[in-house]
C-alpha cells in the first residue's frame, strides 16, 4: 500500500465519504463472521448435519479469509506504477466476492455448495480486512493508529449486531439475513471513488542481494539486517497468533467456565456478551491515547492488563468482571500493532498480509488447541491457561520494544585543547 504523499501534495488517501463507507464495510464483515454460529441450528435442520459438520461453515469462511489476504496481497504486489490494479478495483472486487458469497450461501441447494459459497465470501472478507487495515495503517500519518482503532471498533459493532439480528428474526430465517447482508454490501461500491486509486510501491527488501558485490563488509551487514528483519516479523506473527487465540478462546470458553464455577447459563451468556462489548468500547476509548502515546506503549500496557485480568478470572467471584477487563485490554492490540509493524519493518511490504493472515489462523487454531489443554487440566483452568499465553504475548512485546528501539548515535570524542587533528577537522568517516 502507498502512504500519504509529501507536504506539497495534499491529495488525501480517503475522502470523508470513503472513510465512513470503510467503517460500514467493517461493520458488515464483523456481522458476516458472527452470523454463522447462531445459524447453525438452521443449517442442521435444513441439510441434516451433525454439529461438527455444521461448524464447517465458519471454518470455510476463515480458510477463504486467509486465502483472500494472501491472494489480494499478491495482486497488490503485481500492480504496475500506473495503478492499473489499484486500490479501488481490489476493494471493489472484495466487496463483490463477499456479496456473491453471502447470497450464494443463502440460496445454496446443498451443503457442499453452501461451503463453497462461504469460501467465496471469505475471500472477499479477507481482501477487505487486509486492504482497509493496510490503507488505514499508512493513510493518516500520525493519526493512523487512532483511525485503525476506530475502523476495527466498527468490526466489533457488526459482531454484536449479527447474532442479535439472527436472534430477532430466528435462525430458521438465516437465508433472508444473508441475502440482506449481500444487498447492503453493494452500495459501498459507489463510495470507492473516494479512495485514492494508486498501486503500492515496489519496495525491494534490503538484503545481501542489494549490496555491492565487491564490498564484503556491506554484504555482511545486509545479511545481518535481513536476519533481524525475519526475527522481528516472526515476533509480530507470534504476537498476533497468540492474542487472537486468546480473543477467540475467551469468547468460546467463558460461558462454560462461568457455568462450571457456579453461574447460571443466562448470567454466563450475558457476561460473554459484555466481553465482546468491551472489546468494541476499548477501541473507541484508546483513540485519544493513540494520538499521544506510541503504539508500543499501548500494546505493552494492553498485554500486561490482559494477563492480570486473566489471572483474576481464576477467582470465581471476580470472573465475570475480569473477563470484561480482558475485552477492554485486548481491544487495541490488533489495530495498534499494524502501524508499529510498518514502522519497524518498512521494507517488508508483505508484513501486513503475513500478520493478518496469521491472526486468522490463530482464531481457527485456538479452538482445538485450547480444547486439548482443557482436556488435560479441566475447565476451571481456562483462565490460567489463557493467562500463560498472555504472558508470552507480554514477553514478546517487551522483546519487540527492545529490538525495534532506535539505536543512539555514537558519542562524539571531545576535541583536544590544542585543536582538532586533520581527520577530526574533516569530520567522521561514513
Amino acid at each position: 500500500m502507498r502512504s500519504l504523499p509529501g507536504p506539497d501534495d495534499r491529495a488525501p488517501l480517503f475522502s470523508r465519504a470513503a472513510v465512513v463507507a470503510s467503517c460500514v464495510g467493517f461493520i458488515l464483515i464483523g456481522a458476516l463472521q458472527a452470523l454463522y454460529g447462531p445459524a447453525i441450528p438452521a443449517f442442521r435442520d435444513e441439510f441434516g448435519l451433525t454439529p461438527s459438520t455444521a461448524g464447517l461453515g465458519l471454518s470455510a469462511h476463515f480458510v477463504g479469509g486467509v486465502a483472500g489476504v494472501l491472494v489480494f496481497d499478491r495482486l497488490f504486489g503485481r500492480a504496475d506504477a500506473a495503478g492499473r490494479i489499484g486500490n479501488r478495483k481490489l476493494l471493489g472486487g472484495s466487496y463483490l466476492l463477499m456479496a456473491v458469497g453471502a447470497a450464494g450461501f443463502a440460496l445454496a441447494p446443498a451443503w457442499p455448495a453452501a461451503l463453497a459459497m462461504a469460501l467465496v465470501a471469505g475471500l472477499g472478507f479477507g481482501g477487505i480486512d487486509y486492504g482497509l487495515n493496510q490503507l488505514f495503517a499508512v493513510g493518516f500519518g500520525r493519526r493512523s493508529t487512532a483511525m485503525l482503532n476506530i475502523l476495527n471498533a466498527h468490526f466489533g459493532i457488526g459482531a454484536i449486531l449479527g447474532p442479535a439480528l439472527i436472534g430477532l428474526v430466528g435462525a430458521d430465517r438465516y437465508t433472508a439475513v444473508f441475502l440482506g447482508f449481500a444487498a447492503l454490501t453493494l452500495p459501498l461500491l459507489l463510495c470507492l471513488a473516494g479512495v485514492r486509486d494508486e498501486a503500492p510501491p515496489r519496495t525491494a527488501d534490503n538484503t545481501a542481494d542489494n549490496a555491492d558485490g565487491g564490498d564484503e563488509a556491506e554484504a555482511r551487514r545486509a545479511r545481518v539486517r535481513s536476519r533481524s528483519l525475519v526475527t522481528v516479523l516472526g515476533a509480530f506473527v507470534l504476537l498476533y497468533v497468540l492474542h487472537v487465540g486468546i480473543e477467540a478462546g475467551v469468547g468460546g470458553w467463558e460461558p462454560t467456565h462461568l457455568e462450571t464455577v457456579g453461574y447460571g447459563a443466562t448470567a454466563a451468556a450475558s457476561a460473554t456478551s459484555v466481553y465482546w462489548l468491551m472489546m468494541t468500547v476499548g477501541r473507541f476509548l484508546v483513540v485519544p491515547l493513540a494520538l499521544r502515546l506510541p503504539a508500543r506503549s499501548i500494546i505493552a500496557v494492553s498485554c500486561a492488563g490482559m494477563t492480570a485480568c486473566l489471572l483474576l478470572a481464576a477467582v470465581p467471584a471476580l470472573a465475570p468482571y475480569a473477563y470484561a477487563g480482558v475485552g477492554l485490554f485486548i481491544a487495541p492490540i490488533f489495530p495498534t500493532g499494524l502501524p508499529w509493524l510498518n514502522a519497524a519493518a518498512p521494507r517488508a511490504r508483505r508484513a501486513g498480509a503475513l500478520v493478518i493472515a496469521a491472526s486468522m489462523v490463530g482464531g481457527v487454531a485456538a479452538g482445538p488447541a485450547l480444547g486439548k489443554a482443557i482436556e488435560l487440566s479441566g475447565i476451571r483452568a481456562v483462565p490460567l491457561i489463557l493467562a500463560a499465553v498472555s504472558a508470552v504475548c507480554l514477553a514478546t512485546t517487551v522483546w519487540l520494544i527492545r529490538a525495534t528501539a532506535p539505536r543512539p548515535a555514537a558519542a562524539t570524542r571531545p576535541a583536544a585543547t590544542a585543536g582538532p587533528s586533520p581527520a577530526q577537522a574533516r569530520g567522521p568517516r561514513v
